[in-house]
């Protein structure tokens, strides 16, 4: 980790609500939706003219936000449900806008500029460009990823937990790792190893609980499980 050497005296601030602070940031447990948020924040402050909103595009090529959130996992999906969480929860508002049918989503703070851009955007009043009228956006609901899941049932995220946890994404379904760490909880067994082994085994033995899987018998034989899984088994 490199160590940061002080703010400038001169330093530009970015302004945010205070009750961002005693309302939403005590609500948000997910570390990237709290870097994403505090992220839009700082791009459309510095942003000029109005409406002021910022693009899933745009933040999805944006290099300093993307390097800090993928050490977590996957960027573009853990940007995906940080945006999803972050209006889901109110902090931000989403629009989706057509230019030649390509559909484009656009962020705005949920602030008094933010709520009368869209509802002038929606009612035509407002124009963007050459994008067409649009609807809200449609918001899934995300399963918790394998790191929330680790956060809010075992602890705190070490560097070594956090790279085997990034192996067993790419390894199982995010359905088994979910039923894996429930199994767990329920049996009072809150740590990583534990949850591994039972993955371990639903990889080798199957589940057996009529949901389908990634695995065929031929990748349960002894030898394929070895060499997929060995790496694993040698911890």
């Amino acid at each position: 980790m490199k160590v940061f050497e002080g703010f400038p005296i001169k330093s530009r601030f970015t302004p945010i609500p205070n009750i961002f602070f005693s309302e939403i940031l005590p609500q948000i447990d997910d570390l990237a939706e709290l870097k994403v948020t505090l992220h839009i924040f700082w791009v459309l402050y510095q942003k000029r003219g109005y409406p002021r909103f910022i693009t899933s595009n745009e933040l999805s090529a944006d290099p300093v936000l993307m390097r800090g959130i993928e050490s977590q996992g996957s960027a573009p999906e853990l940007l995906r449900q940080s945006l999803n969480r972050a209006v889901s929860r109110g902090t931000l508002l989403c629009l989706k806008l057509e230019r030649d049918s390509e559909v484009h989503e656009l962020y705005f703070v949920n602030d008094d500029a933010g709520r009368k851009a869209v509802e002038n955007i929606n009612s035509g009043e407002l124009k963007v460009g050459n994008l067409t009228k649009g609807e809200p956006c449609l918001v899934s609901q995300e399963q918790p990823n394998i790191f929330t899941l680790y956060e809010k049932n075992i602890g705190m995220l070490t560097p070594i937990i956090a790279e085997e946890l990034k192996e067993a994404e790419k390894l199982y379904p995010a359905s088994w790792i979910q039923d894996a760490f429930k199994e767990a909880v329920d049996l009072n067994k809150r740590n990583w190893r534990y949850i591994s082994r039972i993955l371990e085994r639903w990889a080798a033995e199957g589940k057996h609980d009529g949901e389908p899987g990634r695995y065929s018998k031929a990748d349960s034989s002894p030898e394929e499980y070895r060499r997929r899984y060995g790496h694993l088994l040698k911890r």
